[in-house]
């Protein structure tokens, strides 16, 4: 293989008290000296059951403008289901690492999907304190179920009973998004390719860490996604840039966070924000989370909506097809 997941990393370095040089974020990054410790406001939580419903779609669109980000309760997904959807992908983590590689992602290949490790350094050079699993979910003719785990037996059928529960969440929050900016229920998911959209299941598993100082989960980035919904664990890790600070995600029990990704900033041509967000890792603990990255498809063109653009409000983005902006995205080029 020619190096180590940092699963492998972790358990080295725990002996030692101390990580690798090329994870030790710079000063400026450091979440010990830039975690903001004051008081701050709390991420809005949003109850989805409320028969308000254009309270509901005010929450959604306000949460969506002033932060990026919000939690959802009462979303349709049943608690016995989330409790199944960790324990499968803990299970995997905790398979021998010879098991693990049978579903070596190969980047070679084109293709992202599989068992991997962040490699994608940041600016710095520095790397993410993170190994993950990362598989299309739908639709059903982009699945390729070789790199899904035999083992856990029960991971095929949990991750589809709860891609079934996504599907009408992801339909809702892009309707009440849509309705917020006065278009049509269907407009913004119909311009990021309605049932075309790729959703991919990505669990990010952070291992224990013996200097969560200096290290990071991942380091800041926005999602290139239209939305990223995240099933969180209960060990805290999520922060996001608020106000020029960085501010502690607090668990709700049975919430799903939603991302504004990069693709519904460009849609809305910035009345919705892509939110900036980093992980950080804990000493005693592993972290796992599952976010769900819904996508374009990779052919199709994503700009401001026509209906959004006026004379005093000119586009601010260009447009292009999904696939350049991703591959800008990725080799941290202009857009």
């Amino acid at each position: 293989m020619g190096f180590l997941r940092v699963q492998a990393v972790a358990e080295l370095s725990a002996t030692q008290n101390d990580i690798p040089e090329e994870f030790i974020m710079s000063k400026p990054n450091r979440p010990s000296s830039t975690t903001f410790t004051g008081p701050t406001p709390d991420l809005p939580v949003i109850d989805l059951a409320n028969p308000d419903r254009e309270s509901v779609t005010s929450a959604i669109a306000e949460a969506s403008r002033e932060w990026g980000i919000f939690q959802v309760v009462n979303h349709g997904v049943p608690e016995e289901l989330i409790k199944k959807l960790q324990l499968v992908g803990n299970d995997f983590f905790q398979l021998p690492i010879e098991e693990k590689e049978a579903y070596a992602a190969n980047p070679s290949s084109g293709s992202l999907e599989g068992y991997g490790t962040q490699f994608d350094k940041d600016l710095e050079g520095k790397k993410s304190w993170v190994d993950f699993l990362f598989h299309i979910v739908w639709p059903q003719s982009r699945i390729n179920y070789k790199v899904w785990p035999q083992n856990p037996a029960s991971y095929r059928k949990v991750n589809e009973e709860y891609t079934k529960c996504m599907l009408p969440l992801v339909d809702e929050m892009f309707g009440n998004l849509s309705i917020s900016l006065g278009l049509e229920k269907g407009a913004l998911k119909e311009a990021a390719g309605g049932d075309e959209m790729k959703y991919m299941m990505k669990i990010n598993y952070y291992p224990p860490c013996p200097r969560p100082d200096l290290a990071l989960g991942i380091t800041p980035h926005t999602d290139m996604s239209t939305l990223t919904i995240i099933l969180p664990d209960q060990v805290p890790g999520l922060q996001v840039s608020k106000d020029e600070h960085w501010i502690d995600v607090k668990y709700v029990p049975n919430a799903l966070i939603v991302h504004i990704g990069d693709q519904i900033e460009i849609m809305s041509n910035g009345v919705y924000k892509s939110v900036l967000h980093r992980t950080t890792v804990n000493k005693e603990k592993a972290r796992l989370s599952w976010p769900l990255f819904v996508e374009p498809p990779e052919e199709k063109e994503i700009g401001p909506l026509p209906q959004l653009i006026t004379g005093e409000k000119p586009a601010k983005y260009k447009c292009k097809k999904f696939k350049d902006y991703q591959y800008c995205k990725i080799n941290k080029l202009p857009q």
